[in-house]
C-alpha cells in the first residue's frame, strides 16, 4: 500500500492514493496509520479516489474529478477538513493528477474550490459560514461561552481571557450533547493583534491538532461576530504556523502552507 505525508501548518495527513476504489478503509486500519508510535503518524488520512466511484460524491460528478475520502485518526469519518482539503489539492497537482491553478475537490461538505501554483500556499474556497447560535464549552472546570458554527462539520469557537497557552487540551472538552450529537470541533482563541487571534483546537475524533482549517475559518467567524465586523481578513496563528482567513459576506477563504515531506510503502497485511 502506497502512502504520502503531508501537513498543513502541522495539522498531518497519511494520504492514500487508491484511484480505482480498491482500499478497504476501515476503521482499525485507519487508527493505526494515523498511530504515532506503532504506525505512520497523523492526524486523519486522505484517500485519494475518483469521484465517479464513490456514492458519497454522485451530485459533484460535474464539477469534480477526485473525491477526498477523509478519516479522523481514531477511524472515523468527517464531513470536511480545511487543511487537509488544501493538502490533498497539493498532493494532485504534484503528483501530475491535476494541473495547477483552479479546479474542485470532491468531498462530503460539497464541492471545494481550490487555487494554487506549482509551489507555495494553497487557498480554498471554504464556503459560506452557517452561524447556528451560541453554546458553551467547558475546560479544566471553566466555563466559556462560544458561536455555534457550521462549516460543513460542526464547530464551538470561545473567544476568551484566559491564556490559550496555559489550557489542558488532554481531555476531550465538554459541550452541550443535544447541540452537537455527533461531536463537536472545539475552538478556544485570545485576539492578540489586529485582527489576529491566537487559537488551540480540540478536534473531535483526533484530540488536540497543531492546526485545523475549518476551525480556523470557524474561529474568524466568531472574532468578526464579536468585533462586529462580517467581513475582513483575519490572521489565525496555530501552533503549528498561521494561516489566513478571508471573509466576504458571501463565502470564507483559507490560505495557508501544505507541504508534501515523505513517501513510501506500507504493509497491506497490517
Amino acid at each position: 500500500m502506497r502512502f504520502v505525508k503531508g501537513h498543513g501548518t502541522e495539522n498531518d495527513f497519511v494520504i492514500l492514493p487508491d484511484a480505482d476504489a480498491r482500499l478497504d478503509l476501515g476503521p482499525q486500519l485507519v487508527a493505526t496509520l494515523c498511530d504515532r508510535r506503532a504506525g505512520i503518524g497523523a492526524d486523519g488520512v486522505l484517500r485519494v479516489v475518483r469521484a465517479k466511484l464513490c456514492p458519497e460524491a454522485a451530485d459533484q460528478l460535474g464539477e469534480a474529478e477526485w473525491f477526498m475520502d477523509y478519516r479522523n485518526a481514531d477511524g472515523s469519518i468527517a464531513e470536511m477538513c480545511g487543511n487537509g482539503v488544501r493538502v490533498f489539492a497539493r498532493y494532485l497537482v504534484d503528483s501530475g493528477l491535476a494541473a495547477p491553478g483552479e479546479f474542485g475537490v470532491a468531498t462530503r461538505g460539497g464541492v471545494k474550490r481550490v487555487r494554487l501554483g506549482a509551489t507555495g500556499d494553497v487557498t480554498v474556497d471554504m464556503g459560506s459560514p452557517r452561524v447556528l447560535g451560541v453554546s458553551r464549552a467547558t475546560v479544566n472546570g471553566r466555563e466559556y461561552a462560544g458561536l455555534n458554527v457550521n462549516m460543513g462539520n460542526p464547530h464551538l469557537a470561545c473567544v476568551i481571557d484566559d491564556p490559550v497557552a496555559e489550557l489542558d487540551l488532554t481531555r476531550e472538552p465538554g459541550f452541550d450533547r443535544a447541540t452537537y450529537p455527533a461531536g463537536v470541533n472545539v475552538e478556544l482563541f485570545n485576539r492578540v493583534g489586529d485582527h489576529t487571534v491566537s487559537m488551540r483546537v480540540h478536534e473531535r475524533g483526533s484530540g488536540e491538532t497543531r492546526s485545523c482549517g475549518t476551525g480556523a475559518v470557524a474561529t474568524a467567524v466568531a472574532a468578526a461576530h464579536a468585533a462586529g465586523e462580517p467581513t475582513g481578513t483575519w490572521s489565525v496563528r496555530v501552533l503549528g504556523g498561521t494561516v489566513t482567513v478571508t471573509l466576504d459576506g458571501r463565502t470564507s477563504y483559507l490560505t495557508g502552507p501544505a507541504v508534501l515531506v515523505a513517501s513510501g510503502s506500507y504493509p497491506a497485511s497490517v
